[in-house]
């Protein structure tokens, strides 16, 4: 009969000590180059992207020929001038109100209609459920140009062609797809327990996306709200295509404002006015990206499993 040789027996109340496993672990790399390689890069691209916003904002200042003659220099005064004609002789004030009322409303329908339609798809099963889903997330892939032409038929049929409401439809319609993919991924991240309580003490479905999943889900809507703004604000094909008709030039938007400004302002070399056009549109986006950008960088993590 024979044996196996056994670890001899340890003393009462004391321990073996843990093996040395160290040999088995991968040596750690040293990720100092990497590190700085990726603090350069960042560093080069911030000023790729922030430089032309500040030199943009420092000639709106200048005389002509002082954009002419020292692109690169400070101004020799701030001359608010070039402001006043870009916002009352370039009708930039028009322009500016229209998109403000139009980026308003299709905002609000947006965000409005977005939520409804993903928390009904995140807490709710039924019949259909997944194919009204993919086909939101199918019409993220759909690109604008291919529905220029029969968009712009279905909105002259309407009798909305060149008018502010049938653009905040529009914007609302192709805003859509991205709120709906966007939110539904939030709300289902939601905690059960307190829906079903809040059903439990009399609160109805109603109340309950009311008044408790859209507070809980504040951040995630906020983020994607800032994102719609952006996208509306900057819009530029979509206005080109469907602002037409007589007396449409009155109901432009900013971008097509800023359009025919750089093309009035080129030819009368009036500088300075377009570059105030140009500060004047991007105001609103960077004011909106300083005030909320906490805010966008928790939301982009709301959708996420817990």
């Amino acid at each position: 009969m024979t044996t196996t040789d056994a670890p001899p027996p340890t003393a009462v109340g004391t321990s073996r000590p843990p093996a040395d496993r160290t040999g088995d672990r991968p040596p750690r790399r040293d990720s100092g180059i990497v590190d700085a390689f990726s603090h350069v890069f960042l560093v080069a691209w911030a000023v790729l992207t922030t430089f032309p916003l500040l030199w943009a904002v420092v000639s709106s200042f200048k005389t002509d020929e002082q954009i002419l003659t020292d692109p690169w220099g400070l101004p020799s005064a701030l001359r608010w001038s070039n402001w006043v004609r870009a916002w009352n002789a370039a009708h930039i004030g028009t322009y500016f109100v229209n998109s403000v009322i139009v980026v308003a409303g299709s905002l609000t329908l947006t965000m409005l209609l977005g939520s409804m339609a993903a928390y009904v798809l995140a807490r709710y099963r039924f019949r259909g459920n997944r194919v009204a889903y993919f086909l939101f997330v199918g019409g993220m892939m759909f690109p604008v140009f291919l529905a220029l032409v029969p968009l712009f038929f279905v909105v002259k049929n309407l009798g909305l062609l060149g008018t502010l409401p049938g653009l905040m439809l529009v914007y609302t319609a192709y805003s859509l797809p991205f709120t709906v993919f966007f939110l539904t991924a939030v709300f289902r991240a939601l905690p059960n327990s307190i829906s079903e309580a809040a059903l439990v003490d009399g609160c109805g479905h109603f109340g309950l996306f009311f008044r408790v999943m859209l507070p809980m889900a504040r951040a995630g809507l906020l983020s994607v709200a800032i994102f719609n703004f952006l996208s509306h604000w900057n819009q530029y094909v979509l206005p080109i295509v469907l602002m037409q008709g007589q007396g449409a030039e009155q109901r432009w938007v900013l971008a097509q404002g800023l359009t025919g400004l750089a093309i009035t302002e080129g030819y009368r070399g009036d500088y300075g006015a377009l570059f105030a056009g140009m500060t004047i549109a991007m105001l609103p986006v960077l004011l909106a990206y300083v005030a909320f950008h906490r805010q966008v960088q928790s939301g982009l993590t709301a959708g996420q499993l817990k």
